[in-house]
């Protein structure tokens, strides 16, 4: 099992979290983007209808 060697600093950590927190963050505004794109009719994605 892998164990860390020596601990990770505070500045170190905070800036890990932070980039994963953007990639979540960015990818929530576009599927926000996208549904409302969807709801006025104004998207260029073709989706399916049933």
């Amino acid at each position: 099992m892998a164990v860390p060697k020596k601990r990770t600093s505070r500045a170190k950590k905070r800036i890990r979290q932070n980039s994963w927190k953007r990639k979540g963050y960015s990818s929530a505004v576009k599927a926000l983007s996208l549904a409302k794109s969807l709801l006025t009719g104004k998207s260029k994605m073709r989706l399916a209808n049933k």
